[in-house]
């Protein structure tokens, strides 16, 4: 018998409409200024204006910090805390998919300890809670606006940092699934994928529960089910909400139970070529699963299951294959060549995989030589 802990956002407000709704939750709270943590094309798009609107409705001075790239970087993290400070924020609200949310969290935990947010790599570092952050989440994949994980490059080292601590959960998150229906299909593709990896790695973890398996399992089913709809059928509302229920599960699944090196490898992937960690995820998930098939047969064929009884184009696949034909289905690339990786960089991609602390719960821990095997199956076309 073992003690599990159980971490979440505690406020959580999802389904259509749920921004409005959460509004009058903040204004309560006595804040007074407020920095908006966000990228350039939501700026660009109004959605940064139409939040900061809605908090200066509720008495809240705001201001806009806009220059989160694609994979926050170490650079973000400190520009965002020289715009905390000139603004003299009392709240981070991050407006965004994964990359706002994890640039905020790094503002926010380093904003209330100190140092720099390198300082913070790894587990439970930090001695006091970050600073309140509002999470408002506009994609449907990484569940950073409800977790305790934040990933940030360090472009010196060419490595994405995972930081994993209990004093990083948002005080609020908010799901609206109306802010989604804008998502380009690629984008809906690439993160729905990345929820469906969080599910497949939480549940064979070596520290999986039944409450992370019953949100796994649930998140299998709605992504077989829903994800090339939303991909199909952008403004779907149906689709877009149950696309963002199985991302937030799939983020109550990994936040408990971790990840795997799914995770590992393709945060390398990430800070080494900057590109998009849902499509590594989705690259690297039926070639680390083949692997872990030797020891979670069992639970990988459950899922499999899964899969093949929420989708007619998955009929009687099994899970690895299943992976593959949604992953065709919903437009990712097929192989790492085609996204740019060079094989003369497995040693060093493999080497700095195997430190990643999200390898520690995968349910075979191996060594360099095997790594480096996975990226050469990834590599040619699936």
């Amino acid at each position: 018998m073992t003690v599990s802990e159980f971490f979440m956002t505690p406020h959580n407000v999802l389904g259509p409409g749920a921004l409005d709704q959460a509004m009058p939750i903040v204004g309560r709270m006595g804040f007074k200024k407020a920095l908006i943590i966000t990228d350039s094309d939501l700026a660009k798009l109004g959605m940064a204006k139409l939040v900061a609107d809605k908090l200066i409705a509720q008495g809240i001075n705001t201001a806009i910090f806009d220059q989160v790239q694609p994979n926050p970087t170490v650079g973000n993290v400190n520009a965002g805390l020289e715009a905390l400070k000139a603004h003299g924020a009392d709240m981070i609200v991050s407006l965004g998919g994964g990359s706002s949310h994890d640039c905020a969290k790094g503002v926010a935990l380093v904003a209330s300890n100190g140092g720099k947010i390198a300082d913070y790599e790894g587990v439970d570092k930090s001695a006091k809670p970050q600073l309140p952050l509002l999470a408002i989440n506009t994609t449907a994949g990484t569940a950073s606006e409800m977790t305790r994980f934040t990933i940030i490059t360090d472009e010196t080292r060419h490595v994405k940092m995972a930081i994993i601590d209990r004093h990083i959960t948002p005080f609020l998150s908010v799901n609206d699934s109306e802010l989604m229906e804008g998502m380009p299909a690629s984008l809906t593709a690439a993160t729905g994928m990345d929820a469906l990896t969080h599910a497949v790695e939480a549940y064979v973890s070596t520290i999986a529960t039944p409450i992370t398996d019953a949100c796994a399992v649930k998140v299998v089913e709605l992504v077989a089910k829903y994800l090339p709809i939303a991909v199909r059928e952008p403004h779907n509302k149906k689709a877009r909400e149950q696309m963002a229920y199985a991302q937030f599960l799939g983020g109550m699944a990994f936040n408990n139970a971790s990840l795997g090196y799914v995770h590992a490898m393709a945060h390398q992937l990430g800070g080494f070529y900057d590109l998009p960690h849902g499509v590594c995820n989705a690259l690297l998930l039926p070639h680390v699963q083949a692997f872990n098939m030797q020891a979670v047969k069992g639970r990988l064929d459950e899922l499999g299951k899964i899969l093949s009884d929420n989708n007619p184009d998955l009929k009687g696949l099994d899970v690895i294959a299943a992976i593959k034909k949604l992953a065709d289905i919903v437009g990712i690339p097929k192989s790492l060549e085609e996204l740019g990786v060079k094989r003369e960089d497995f040693s060093v991609l493999a080497e700095n995989a195997l430190k990643d602390v999200c390898g520690a719960t995968n349910p075979i821990q191996t060594d360099k030589k095997t790594i480096v095997g996975i990226f050469e199956e990834a590599f040619g076309a699936r």
